[in-house]
């Protein structure tokens, strides 16, 4: 199936249309909400919330007998709700770090919520439960209401994010010198939590309880590398995000047996890998690249400054030496001679050089930098 095979497909077939929709605005609102939790170092919280939600959904089908998606995900809704408020009053009541009150509520949530699916497929209704499918997600099963419900609710979202801007910019990077301005610290921090409860709760249906929490953290990991700018880096989470729905389900509908959730995953850890070595600002390749050239400069500058020394001993600055007593400077090399020859700093004659007025003033630039260094001293 070549892209314009697909796109009249996408256009024609409602269930592909649906998908495709949903798990874009899922990877958008994912992407969005998953840069306040990279930037306030709550990577787990997504990984906790995401497995707290499953015994919700459990005991939201005891209850109704039957499975409904509203109410199951009302239901895990609260369970969700349920774990942060959880996590956090065991990190302010208690002496135990953020990272043990997660991985406590994650394996309690997570082991009671298995109990209780066991439990449910002992029932005699167990066979319309499927609840298994929250576990792995499932985005078949995604129709055109639930789409709608994630497009109302990534606009609630933006719309409180606009509002409370300048307080949440505040708060993720200066948490006591928002407390000092008057701002309710302990609302915004509900706020954005319960925000982010709530975007787990939706790709539920879609990606599941095991790897919601890649959803949410890999696009805002890899707009991370791109930029410093808050706004911008939850631009460029999103268009990962959408980006990754996308071009997921594009793949699942072109291959047989390949699940929708996983393979969106695997495209969001593409974007991450991109990013962590192509990135301009953080990548591995240009870091490497600026440390070759910087050991490079430092090469040259050493040189010069060795040429430096002995054409100072001098009065005429532009008489020749032999090439050949460099030979006992250690970071001299054929290669940087040329290198410093193509800059004009030095003139080569044979085997003699000499300094050039460019090449004598830069040396001595670069000798008083280095006496005058407060670290050289």
């Amino acid at each position: 199936m070549n892209i314009t095979e697909y796109i009249e497909l996408l256009v024609t077939d409602y269930t592909l249309r649906t998908i495709t929709l949903g798990t874009a605005i899922l990877g958008a609102i994912c992407g969005m909400l998953g840069s306040f939790a990279v930037l306030r170092k709550q990577s787990l919280l997504g990984d906790a919330i995401s497995h707290a939600s499953l015994p919700g959904i459990a005991i939201a089908f005891l209850i109704i007998g039957t499975k409904n998606n509203a109410i199951l995900l009302i239901g895990a809704l609260v369970s969700g709700l349920i774990g942060s408020f959880w996590i956090r009053g065991i990190i302010k009541k208690t002496h135990l770090k953020s990272d043990t009150a997660l991985g406590l509520i994650l394996s309690l949530f997570f082991g009671l919520g298995m109990l209780l699916l066991t439990y449910i497929q002992k029932l005699p209704n167990a066979n319309q439960a499927g609840l298994e499918n929250y576990l792995f997600g499932q985005a078949a099963t995604l129709l055109e209401s639930d789409v709608w419900l994630m497009a109302i609710i990534t606009g609630i979202c933006l719309f409180i994010l606009l509002i409370f801007w300048k307080e949440l910019k505040l708060l993720l990077f200066d948490e006591d010198y928002t407390k000092t301005l008057g701002f309710n610290t302990r609302f915004l921090d509900i706020l954005i939590t319960t925000f982010i409860v709530i975007a787990i709760v939706l790709g539920l249906q879609t990606v599941g309880v095991v790897l919601m929490s890649a959803m949410l953290l890999a696009p805002a990991a890899a707009a991370r590398q791109w930029t410093n700018n808050l706004a911008t880096m939850i631009i460029i989470a999103a268009v990962f995000g959408a980006s990754s729905g996308v071009i997921g389900t594009a793949i699942s509908a072109s291959s047989n047996n390949l699940s929708t959730g996983p393979v969106i995953v695997l495209i969001a850890a593409i974007f991450v890998l991109v990013s962590f070595i192509f990135s301009p600002g953080r990548g591995l390749l240009f870091r490497e690249i600026r440390f070759r050239k910087n050991r490079h400069d430092l090469q040259l500058h050493k040189t010069l400054s060795f040429m430096y020394n002995i054409a100072s001993t001098h009065e005429n600055k532009s008489h020749p030496h032999a090439i050949k007593i460099l030979n006992n400077f250690q970071g001299f090399t054929k290669k940087s001679l040329k290198k410093l020859e193509d800059k004009n700093f030095i003139t080569i004659s044979g085997n003699m050089w000499s300094l050039t007025t460019l090449g004598y003033e830069t040396a001595a630039n670069l000798y008083n930098q280095l006496t005058t260094d407060p670290e050289n001293e």
